[in-house]
């Protein structure tokens, strides 16, 4: 409640600075993809890879409407905001958002289930300033490979630490923005909430996994440029308690994405974690030096002897058609060049690369969407000498949320018909997992000076893990305005290697609501 209560009164006062950009619309993949027929034409250049959009975007504006203003029920239940009110110079909506699913996992023959109470509210004032505040009370008795995860990491995955209260977890989801457009070119935004960078399912750069955080960011606009500049406050809940429990940390992320033609984008970032406090406990806190926006300064800087953990990308996307683009991305975490253009497995070549395409009415199927894409993180990827700046938020990766030493391949298929959505996900995993007390690069968690091995190293290394994961799902839409849901859904699961083989068999059903991601595609870090 604490944290709901500082959010509302950020809102407030920064709401009392501006004077008035449009609706806010948290990214969450099942939605966006809807937008894949005008955000990945041959005929527009949005910019695709920085998320949450700019949904006042005129490229993207008469789609979005529609989507929130669907016709073929008739009634304010069906329509609108529970509470909704427009004058000439503002806007205020607020919802009550019940999210309740019953679930049996047949593999282990337990009854689970997933509740939540939630509130949202938001609007605008004039056309410059826009605000929303949501926040959810959970409980949940997860299935079983979940409940490893929860049980290893501490968290309910990407949302808040949870805490046992017998067979069930609870916890808090709590998320704010404010967004003021001063001038047309700039955007202002803060709050505590994820930003996602990349095109694809996955980002090895910036995802919204991880738990929200507090941000300010800035973002200019120029013809085809787009530039990002963002500020944040993480949690580092590790097992040395300094600082009440959890160490705090500082990130700094600049990205540049820059529409080079209709066709072609080319996306390059920077970042850098640092801690407020180190492992003994000596305090730094913000180091202003970081306010400098200027993109890969600091990390050429770190380069060259800082104590700080730095991190560059790229990425890039290429429409063929108006139905197929193909994406990619680069992350490097840590650059020596002898063992980067040799073959011997360093435990210092530290990158990953994703691949990518995905398009919009496949067979020219009005609202056929489809993705499909391959991530490779090599051991030790995101980890650091400390702890502490891990490339990590609360517990977390704010990169790819299976750590590293792995290889992913995910195919989405999604299609709307109406107000019915349904959606299938095939996804392969292939990784290591930490075993015999030896570090072999899969939790960002352990410091890297410590691996296994100097040399050799390999993805997949330690406890070689397969798995397979496929879900599928048909949802009703009730009111668009809050996601508002009846949700049918499948899900199998097999992770399987040398010490276990874990199956997951699911049905679920329930009413859902808010456009939060949660995501169930997930891994352990470490062997149970």
């Amino acid at each position: 409640m604490k944290r709901i209560f500082t959010s509302i009164i950020l809102l407030f006062l920064i709401s009392g600075l501006a004077k008035a950009q449009s609706d806010y619309q948290p990214y969450n993949y099942q939605f966006y993809q809807k937008l894949n027929e005008d955000v990945y034409s041959t005929k527009t250049r949005v910019h695709s890879s920085l998320k949450p959009f700019m949904v006042d975007d005129s490229l993207l504006k008469t789609h979005y409407d529609s989507l929130m203003n669907m016709n073929g029920i008739k009634g304010r239940f069906f329509n609108e905001h529970q509470i909704d009110v427009k004058t000439s110079n503002s806007t205020f909506y607020a919802d009550l958002l019940p999210d309740f699913n019953l679930s049996r996992d047949f593999s282990d023959k337990k009854n689970t289930n997933f509740g939540t109470l939630g509130i949202q509210f938001g609007g605008t004032f004039g056309k410059n300033f826009s605000y929303n505040v949501a926040g959810y009370e959970n409980r949940a008795v997860l299935p079983n490979y979940l409940q490893t995860y929860v049980n290893q990491v501490g968290i309910s995955p990407g949302q808040a630490y949870a805490g046992i209260y017998g067979n069930e977890y609870r916890w808090s989801y709590i998320t704010a923005n404010v967004s003021y457009t001063p001038i047309k070119f700039l955007n202002i935004s803060a709050g505590r909430d994820k930003t996602f960078i990349g095109d694809g399912y996955r980002s090895l750069l910036l995802s919204d996994y991880a738990s929200p955080y507090p941000f300010f960011k800035l973002t200019a606009t120029l013809g085809n440029v787009r530039y990002m500049a963002m500020w944040t406050y993480f949690d580092d809940p590790l097992s040395v308690k300094v600082d009440n429990g959890d160490r705090k940390k500082f990130g700094v992320f600049h990205y540049l994405d820059w529409n080079v033609t209709n066709r072609l984008s080319l996306g390059f970032f920077d970042a850098v974690v640092w801690a407020a406090k180190d492992d003994l406990g000596h305090k730094r806190g913000f180091d202003f030096t970081y306010i400098n926006p200027v993109i890969f300064l600091r990390p050429v800087e770190a380069s060259n002897g800082s104590p700080d953990n730095a991190l560059i990308g790229f990425t890039a996307k290429y429409k063929l058609t108006d139905g197929i683009t193909a994406y990619g991305q680069f992350a490097l975490d840590e650059f020596e060049s002898s063992s980067f253009f040799s073959s011997k497995g360093s435990s210092r070549n530290k990158y990953g690369f994703q691949l990518g395409i995905r398009g919009a009415n496949l067979f020219n199927v009005k609202g056929l969407n489809y993705l499909l894409e391959t991530n490779n993180v090599k051991p030790y990827t995101y980890s650091e000498r400390s702890s502490v700046i891990n490339y990590t938020e609360n517990g977390e990766p704010i990169g790819h949320p299976w750590g590293a030493n792995f290889r992913e391949a995910v195919g989405l298929l999604n299609y709307s018909y109406k107000r019915f959505d349904f959606t299938g996900e095939v996804d392969y995993g292939h990784y290591g997992l930490d075993v015999n007390g030896l570090n072999y690069g899969k939790d960002p968690f352990q410091g890297y000076r410590d691996p296994a091995r100097q040399n050799g190293n390999y993805t997949g290394q330690g406890l070689t893990t397969n798995m397979v994961y496929m879900e599928g799902k048909v949802a009703y839409l009730i009111n668009p305005k809050y996601n508002l849901r009846f949700e049918l859904g499948g899900l199998i699961r097999r992770d399987k290697n040398d010490q276990f083989n874990d199956k997951t068999s699911m049905l679920t059903f329930g009413i859902r609501s808010s456009f939060r991601a949660v995501y169930n595609d997930l891994v352990s870090y470490k062997a149970h």
